[in-house]
């Protein structure tokens, strides 16, 4: 059994490795991947195009205005002076948000009374609008107390102002550097896709150019074949997610906090999923455009119902319940956690038990009816 084995691992390591452009698929394409991932998969907010429209243009609202500028988000790309210029700038995208202070707003100010100003957001992208309003709130807030102070002090109160200092602690992202939580999802995604890709082309290459009459009247057990066939990409994947973890920590500087073993272990208990996913992609495809089509079939969804760029608990009930078929959904959590809070198995074992149960449901599923087709 071992020496059949051995012999159509050495066929299909060689009929992978023989065609350069393939050398290229596995190893160069993940990487280049999680480069462009890397830099495009960031939701930090830390240049907003802002508009100024000052039309009061007194001592209290340049000071309102230099906070906003002088900090690191609301850099200034226009001053505009009229409603119809406010309305150019955000119609055409040249600025995320207008700042419009209106007339009389010092007057407001010195008499003791409520000021208004207007921010005028972009919101075709409201998670960003979020943050930007977020990021003006503290400013003026950061005005409110600064002109208390002032108050205070003009009416002779020397005494402390009272305050309430929030103090926020952040664990395993300290910096919530948003690449830190999408890096490993994207490693996630790109494991999936490749040991998706590479399994689901297995048999459908075999029946395209004629062999596979050759493999059927061949002393191979259905077993052997389906462990000789998977067993190479199974080792590709695991060569995939050790290169582009090195990358993702030493180039993006990606905390790994976690056991590495544990990480790879883990990656073994998943692969059982995918690799069955595609080999039963394999089975039920006549070509090899067939098979890719069927593999982003599934793949989009598992994606989107895995948590990687929105969260499950916001999705509607009914959809909820449809994540926990999904393998990648387990996956995505695991290696979270190993990069990000460095927790043990002991943690992780809630994951790891379901992703065993799907992936030998799979597996087993695909292997009966590798069976089928080969009778």
């Amino acid at each position: 059994m071992f020496e059949r084995i051995k012999s159509i691992l050495i066929k299909e390591f060689k009929q992978i490795f023989r065609d350069p452009r393939m050398k290229t698929i596995i190893f160069i394409s993940p990487l280049i991947q999680i480069i462009l991932f890397g830099y495009a998969a960031n939701k930090d907010i830390n240049y907003v195009p802002t508009a100024i429209y000052d039309k009061d243009n007194t001592v209290e609202s340049r000071e309102l205005l230099r906070r906003f500028t002088y900090s690191k988000y609301f850099v200034p790309e226009h001053y505009i002076f009229t409603d119809k210029e406010q309305n150019r700038v955000l119609d055409k995208g040249l600025a995320s948000v207008v700042i419009h202070i209106d007339r009389g707003f010092g007057r407001h100010i010195n008499a003791d009374k409520d000021a208004e100003i207007q921010l005028a957001f972009d919101g075709t992208d409201s998670n960003t609008a979020m943050v930007v309003m977020d990021y003006a709130n503290t400013i003026v807030g950061q005005y409110q107390q600064y002109l208390m102070k002032e108050r205070a002090a003009a009416k002779g109160i020397t005494g402390p102002v009272s305050n309430v200092d929030l103090r926020d602690r952040a664990w395993f992202n300290g910096n919530l550097i948003s690449r830190n939580y999408y890096l490993p999802g994207v490693i996630a995604t790109i494991v999936t896709m490749m040991s998706l890709l590479l399994s689901s082309m297995a048999i459908v290459k075999e029946k395209e150019i004629g062999t596979m009459e050759q493999l059927i009247v061949s002393p191979l057990k259905p077993i052997e074949l389906i462990i000789g066939k998977l067993l190479p990409f199974a080792v590709i994947a695991l060569i995939q997610i050790i290169l582009i973890t090195i990358l993702g920590v030493f180039w993006f500087h990606i905390p790994l906090r976690g056991n590495l073993i544990l990480l790879l272990f883990s990656t073994c208990i998943y692969l059982f999923t995918t690799l069955g996913i595609g080999l039963f992609i394999s089975t039920v495809s006549s070509t090899q455009q067939e098979a890719m089509m069927s593999v982003f079939l599934f793949y989009m969804p598992a994606v989107l119902l895995s948590g990687f760029a929105y969260p499950i608990a916001n999705m509607p009930k009914i959809i909820q319940y449809f994540t926990i078929i999904n393998p990648l959904r387990y996956f995505m959590v695991v290696i979270r956690s190993i990069f990000l809070k460095g927790v043990g198995i002991e943690v992780l074992w809630t994951q790891l038990v379901p992703l065993v149960i799907i992936g030998l449901s799979v597996i087993t599923l695909s292997a009966a009816r590798f069976r089928k087709s080969l009778g």
